[in-house]
């Protein structure tokens, strides 16, 4: 196994924990952002999601101004927000407020897919459009400009611009999950973040995106990052009882919010093995030793220069444990 520097951030879909409130949730990830702080971690990350009443983070625009507010120096963004719902002006100026206020903090990472049911997603649309995402790449590059200070060149909407002006500006990354997205981030000169826990399989991928990477004035490298669903705890019977909620939840289709499992015969009989690996969501779960050697595989896989890890079980605490151990275990 290849050794090298990775760095650590976190990716935080903002859970919310049967017996608690969305609102304790999304002070959860404000908690969790402040250690994840003081641990080292490089970036931490919210996601957008809808009509999900297990997830809280539906805005992470305003979720990444309290976290700014209430932490140093970990720069702070979305993990994504859905571009196919908004208009590229929008969201530039949102992300431009919040580096205005936080500068060179921000980052702004952009998602396809809808993050919802194709229901909730339609009621997004003025248009009818119930995906907005057949212009996705036209959106990408009119949002790039306007991130980085320049106005719209052609067309009717000629000479527009993204306000506030700012001296520095939110950095861009693309989500992928797929080779469409990835072949988006390759053809713009953005940075790729690729979400291993939806699509395990993503390693290829990642290098066809460095093959095909036309350089741009602000990224003329390629960079990925690889989310990954991990689990991490003192004991593997902890580890263990903290994969049982998160199962349990997905067994019952993201439904309500996440279960408290009290011991491990809650779940099915096939999730009481941590060697279980998911071909579809693959996870890292065990003990900080476990853990470690499970990530070096995956950022070796990847030749990742960055890992965004993302806890999901039902204790906020075992959750904030989980972050902890493995900074220790690899001195984030």
């Amino acid at each position: 196994m290849r050794l090298y520097v990775v760095r650590l951030s976190v990716l935080d879909q903002s859970p919310v924990p049967e017996g608690t409130s969305p609102s304790a949730a999304l002070r959860n990830s404000i908690e969790l952002a402040i250690l994840a702080d003081e641990l080292g971690y490089y970036r931490y990350w919210v996601a957008e999601h809808h009509g999900m009443h297990g997830l809280a983070g539906s805005s992470p625009e305003i979720l990444i101004g309290h976290i700014a507010e209430n932490t140093k120096t970990i720069r702070v963004g979305s993990g994504g927000v859905m571009l196919s719902h908004y208009s590229p002006l929008k969201v530039a100026e949102n992300f431009k407020v919040l580096e205005a206020l936080h500068p060179n903090r921000i980052d702004l990472g952009l998602g396809r897919a809808p993050g919802s049911d194709a229901r909730t997603a339609y009621a997004f649309q003025s248009t009818g459009n119930a995906s907005g995402s057949e212009n996705y790449l036209e959106s990408v590059l009119a949002l790039r400009q306007l991130v980085n200070g320049q106005t719209i060149p052609t067309g009717p909407l000629s000479g527009v611009e993204a306000l506030p002006s700012t001296p520095s500006f939110p950095e861009i990354w693309l989500l992928a999950s797929s080779d469409g997205s990835a072949s988006v981030a390759a053809h713009c000169g953005l940075p790729l973040s690729w979400a291993h826990f939806i699509n395990g399989n993503g390693a290829t991928i990642c290098d066809l995106y460095r093959q095909h990477y036309s350089p741009s004035e602000r990224h003329p490298e390629p960079s990925v990052s690889v989310g990954v669903s991990v689990l991490c705890a003192d004991t593997e019977e902890e580890a263990l009882q903290m994969l049982s909620s998160l199962e349990v939840w997905r067994s019952s289709g993201l439904r309500g919010p996440i279960p408290n499992t009290r011991n491990v015969q809650d779940v099915n009989e096939e999730f009481n093995d941590l060697r279980f690996q998911s071909p579809s969501r693959p996870m890292v779960v065990g003990t900080p030793e476990d853990v470690k050697v499970q990530l070096c595989e995956i950022a070796d896989a990847y030749s990742a220069e960055e890992l965004l890890l993302v806890t999901i079980c039902h204790s906020h605490n075992q959750r904030l444990r989980s972050y902890e151990l493995i900074a220790e275990v690899l001195n984030a």
